[in-house]
């Protein structure tokens, strides 16, 4: 992808722990403490989108969306900046207040971060930033993640959550080695107490109902891949 996201926050650990996953989701990120040093970033570079805590030390992120309203858009696209509001702040009129104000999500804290990604490329679907399609394909592998579907040479293919999840993952990844460690912070989102023979189980789950055992490769002593076609 490579859509410019800014990550506006003055807590470090949120604003540092966010645009790491968000660089890792293949998004290229910058990031402000302030609303004035956001309001900066966004004059210099204009970003696709913008996620924007409400409680800033100087500027609240009020302040700053209605001042992001006259500032160009990524490519020069028509409108204005995208804005998801990323906040504690959770009181229903403060929602109000965000998206009257022209916000196109307001996401409380604490966040489910598979969540906030589908709701990040949403937003960049409709504002034109990405195409709207949002089937991942590799080789005769369909994944729809909308619609929770997927298909293989054409057949669908039935998975339970988890397993949708684990593909999902190793999919946006295809061709990348993942650590087990790694895979299940993001599809289980806890280490299980370092036991990673739950992996191993739903990996050979989706072999067995992909049938074809070397779609997922293993990688001893890291973890597994998804093998792309050859070009």
């Amino acid at each position: 992808m490579g859509e410019r996201l800014l990550v506006v926050d003055d807590e470090p650990t949120v604003k540092e722990l966010l645009s790491a996953t968000l660089r890792f989701a293949g998004f290229t990120v910058s990031s402000a403490d302030t609303g004035a040093q956001a309001l900066e970033a966004a004059r210099r570079d204009p970003p696709d989108l913008v996620l924007l805590d409400v409680m800033l030390p100087d500027l609240d992120g009020f302040e700053v969306i209605r001042r992001l309203r006259g500032l160009p858009r990524a490519g020069g696209r028509p409108g204005p900046v995208p804005v998801l509001f990323l906040t504690a702040r959770d009181a229903k009129a403060d929602k109000i207040t965000g998206l009257g104000l022209g916000g196109d999500d307001y996401v409380t804290k604490p966040f489910d971060l598979e969540e906030l990604l589908a709701r990040i490329r949403a937003i960049l679907r409709r504002t034109g930033a990405i195409p709207d399609e949002h089937t991942l394909v590799v080789g005769d592998l369909e994944v729809d993640p909308d619609a929770h579907q997927v298909t293989r040479a054409g057949h669908p293919v039935r998975l339970s959550p988890t397993e949708f999840r684990l593909l999902h993952h190793l999919v946006l990844n295809a061709g990348r080695v993942l650590p087990k460690s790694q895979i299940l912070e993001h599809v289980w989102r806890y280490d299980f107490a370092g036991d990673t023979s739950i992996v191993d189980t739903y990996v050979s789950y989706l072999r067995r109902k992909l049938g074809d055992p070397t779609l997922i490769q293993t990688v001893h002593g890291v973890g597994y891949l998804l093998r792309k076609p050859r070009s």
